[in-house]
């Protein structure tokens, strides 16, 4: 992945390989993948950035009677995809969304990553290195070829056949991921029955967001040719944990890790404080983004060792913050509440909004907690500087409102539309009747 392409190299590709089809890839608000498929005969019109497509049928979009939008593909996203029919492969372009007047269009996730990452530029650094890991559920498809919920295995954290009956779907993902030019690091089996995570390796952040789109397509292809249904809905099942995607984080000026200060106390900088300050002051306004369906807050609960707390620490797993022990280039903050539900354009954007937010105001990171805060009481959370994190969607979106710094990070238009679009989804949650609310009154009332 990251390879430079040049049109010319495509092309050449594209005869080696059989291609007869492309995709033009995007991220709708949502984080859905969205896409326009196009012959080969197409393939210099898209080049020059001419292909265009409706807009308004597009979720956070645009309106019908403004719907023009054209795809630029990143040259550097090409790809083919390796399960396809050797009759005739499928290759793939992640783009960028333009108006027709030819300049960005603001709706577009992953343009405003490269906004904000212009932020960071200007403050003198010049790259924002991720590492995510993003965990999924492998659920039995039914006779209709629909998803159930039988899980496919009953193992647990890093167990091996024959409990871990997904091992063989898994180890099939790990190979099309490195056919893809993905650099796996690991693959297991999680602590949830029908869990799983496959860690592949850091990248700058418009490009590891597309890989996480990427592998996210991939796991859900794969597993289909399993019989199985893969999910990365952040709680499927109660009373088992839920999903995350815990994001690893490091500024780097060149070749230097700024988070790295080998005579620091755990030997990180000053910016490395600063910018775990940034994510504390702002972490209950963007947790709206990081964690954006109802669904996601179910996973926020003490107990399946998912953080609703807002601290940080050293070594404690309970936190919402840790700082993994490697050093040197590898030296990292971990922000354990995003789940891979969330838009990756759009977390990543916020993620980085509020690091710098810390670094650029010179605020100072709250001591250390180094305890279990699952085992502390309010009072003791609370003498401790301790917040919950918000306990529903609705407040999720009531303190996103709130903070400038994150409402900018997503810009006018993507936070008007994905407010209107959360809120929404809010309320039908909450007017619908459920079946907990069946079996608990219908008898006692």
């Amino acid at each position: 992945m990251g390879t430079k392409f040049t049109q010319e190299e495509i092309k050449k590709r594209i005869e080696e390989e059989n291609v007869k089809f492309i995709r033009l890839q995007f991220t709708d608000m949502l984080g859905t993948i969205k896409n326009v498929e196009i012959p080969l005969s197409q393939l210099d019109k898209a080049l020059n950035n001419e292909m265009a497509f409706d807009g308004s049928s597009i979720e956070g979009f645009v309106r019908i009677e403004e719907s023009d939008m054209i795809l630029y593909p990143d040259l550097d996203t090409f790809l083919v995809f390796p399960w396809t029919s050797e009759k005739g492969k499928v290759a793939r372009f992640i783009c960028d969304i333009y108006n027709p007047d030819g300049t960005p269009f603001e709706g577009c996730p992953r343009y405003n990553l490269k906004r904000n990452l212009k932020k960071m530029e200007e403050l003198g650094f010049t790259a924002f290195n991720l590492g995510t890991e993003p965990e999924f559920f492998l659920f039995k498809l039914d006779e209709k070829g629909e998803p159930s919920l039988e899980l496919n295995d009953k193992g647990g954290y890093f167990d091996l056949a024959p409990t871990d009956l997904g091992e063989n779907c898994r180890r099939d993902i790990v190979l099309e991921l490195e056919e893809m030019g993905f650099e796996v690091e690991a693959s297991h089996h999680e602590v949830a029955p029908g869990q799983h995570e496959i860690d592949f390796k850091y990248a700058d952040a418009v490009k590891h967001a597309d890989d996480i789109q990427t592998f996210k397509l991939v796991v859900k292809t794969i597993a289909r040719q399993h019989g199985l249904h893969a999910t990365f809905m952040p709680k499927p099942l109660f009373g088992v944990n839920g999903s995350g995607m815990h994001c690893n984080m490091s500024l780097f000026k060149g070749k230097e890790n700024t988070f790295l200060d080998e005579s620091g106390e755990l030997q990180l900088s000053q910016t490395a404080y600063q910018f775990i300050a940034g994510i504390i002051k702002h972490a209950l306004s963007f947790t709206a983004v990081t964690n954006p369906t109802v669904n996601s807050f179910k996973r926020l609960v003490p107990g399946y060792e998912a953080p609703c707390y807002v601290a940080w620490s050293g070594s404690n797993r309970s936190p919402l913050i840790r700082v993994p022990s490697s050093r040197g280039l590898s030296t990292r903050i971990e922000v354990r509440s995003v789940d891979p539900a969330a838009n990756p354009y759009m977390a990543m954007s916020v993620l980085l909004a509020a690091g710098l937010d810390g670094i650029e105001n010179k605020l100072e990171a709250p001591t250390a907690v180094d305890r279990n805060i699952y085992v502390m009481d309010k009072e003791e959370r609370e003498a401790n500087g301790v917040q919950d994190l918000p306990a529903t969607l609705a407040d999720a979106l009531e303190y996103l409102k709130t903070d400038p710094v994150i409402v900018n990070a997503l810009g006018e238009h993507l936070f008007e539309h994905f407010i209107e679009a959360k809120e929404i989804e809010w309320d039908m949650f909450r007017s619908q009747v459920h079946p907990w609310e069946r079996e608990q009154y219908i008898q006692q009332y």
